[in-house]
């Protein structure tokens, strides 16, 4: 995409673009519901267990079966129709949200991780059909505009859904919150119902799906390995969830720790300053940077930027006792990973051909979940057994974090700049 191409407004696109608008709205509504119920689940996990580690496991739920489940998802996503994926997922995950409200005993964790876990499957189908489909109902030179409006509802929904989340908790209750979450993937489904997707026709195998699926899986893997730029852009996130996962998961810590007495709506308002800064991210890039040329290097600075946020984040919360004080190197650190995460985006879906496009997201989200469990179970472990302080532990990943986006700066934008050069960037 050159400089010179003209990026239609935010506004204008929702107002245009039907189709989009509707996946939109399916989004808002959804994510509303899922950040009330992810400060729901840190404080049920944290009054029921008082454990870091189960905290910890928590968050491994979250991601560790969404990885192992996105080969097959992806699969569905190529195979079958996105727009019904969508749907039925959301139908279920209404159902599945309930079962927390059964929960109330030390006894009945193991209720929260199996529950999330069926959620979660849910969701790494819904996810790269969700991916994928954005191409095909917004123009080629609309990628960038589509993705920072999904990234910046994403970090919106973050911001008031974990805020409101946190208080919600202390008045209305843990009850009123699921059931909250439970209506909100309903009126998700009826949004996407609504939506025409276009999609490139499968074409199907004599063989059954769970027959032929190690070999769509193996055929995806090649494409990307076929492809250097598609392999970096589908390993980027993973780069940053190698201290990144860990930071996430202690910033409910952080809470915690700051406000012992009001935890709840300390979490959620750390929350917040991350959602807050993954939705300025992307748009300040957006407005500064149109070649996409230049997006690799941004990438990588945005990296190292979330480490160097979070160093600063962990320092302050041994000096400060105000969440909202903390909060703020939080924001910045996430405003360069929003950015990240966007322009990473944009470039796969650019690079990879519709055929391919479900297995190649759900491939990324395989790795990037995948790192974040490890980079969680690392950090939760490691505050389990004493060996670090909670602030020790921050700015080590914070560290980590830093290091991993150096290389990915010292080995990524050079072959990048070889590729264009030699006209080598794949084209979807």
């Amino acid at each position: 995409m050159g400089s010179d191409q003209r990026q239609i407004g935010y506004l204008e696109l929702l107002r245009e673009n039907t189709s989009f608008r509707r996946l939109w709205l399916g989004t808002v509504i959804s994510l509303f519901g899922d950040w009330f119920n992810t400060i729901a689940l840190y404080s049920l996990i944290l009054t029921l267990s008082g454990s870091e580690f189960a905290l910890g496991a928590v968050f491994i739920t979250k991601m560790l079966p969404w990885a192992l489940a996105s080969p097959i998802a992806g699969i569905l996503a190529d195979r079958f129709n996105r727009r019904r994926l969508m749907i039925i997922s959301d139908l279920l995950r209404a159902v599945i949200v309930l079962g927390f409200l059964f929960v109330d005993e030390p006894s009945e964790v193991f209720l929260i991780y199996l529950l999330t876990t069926a959620q979660v499957v849910l969701g790494s189908v819904f996810q790269p059909a969700k991916s994928a489909s954005v191409p095909n109902i917004v123009k080629r030179e609309h990628l960038v505009t589509a993705n920072t409006i999904m990234s910046a509802t994403w970090s919106i929904l973050l911001a008031l859904g974990a805020a409101a989340g946190g208080f919600a908790v202390e008045w209305l209750g843990l009850e009123a919150v699921f059931i909250l979450d439970s209506l909100s993937y309903i009126i998700s489904a009826w949004f996407i119902y609504r939506t025409v997707i276009p999609q490139f026709k499968y074409e199907s195998r004599e063989t059954s799906l769970i027959r032929s699926a190690h070999q769509e899986v193996m055929d995806g893997l090649r494409h990307i390995k076929r492809y250097p730029a598609i392999r970096r852009m589908a390993t980027t996130k993973a780069v940053w969830a190698m201290g990144g996962g860990g930071l996430v998961f202690l910033l409910a810590l952080l809470g915690e720790s700051v406000n012992p007495e009001a935890a709840s709506v300390s979490i959620g308002i750390l929350f917040a300053a991350r959602g807050v800064g993954t939705g300025i991210g992307p748009m300040m890039v957006r407005a500064w940077v149109r070649d996409e040329r230049k997006w690799p290097p941004i990438i990588g600075t945005c990296i190292v930027m979330t480490g160097v946020g979070y160093m600063i984040a962990g320092w302050m919360a041994a000096v400060f006792t105000a969440s909202f004080i903390v909060a703020l190197p939080v924001m910045l650190a996430h405003t360069a990973g929003g950015a990240n995460w966007v322009f990473s985006t944009v470039l796969l879906q650019q690079r990879v051909v519709d055929q391919f496009r479900g297995r190649v997201f759900a491939t990324e989200w395989l790795l990037v979940m995948g790192m974040e469990s490890i980079s969680i179970f690392l950090a939760s472990l490691i505050l389990e057994l004493g060996l670090l302080s909670l602030v020790q532990v921050v700015i080590l990943f914070g560290g980590i974090c830093a290091v991993a986006g150096s290389f990915w700066l010292f080995l990524v934008v050079p072959a990048e700049k070889r590729d264009h050069e030699a006209g080598k960037i794949p084209q979807s």
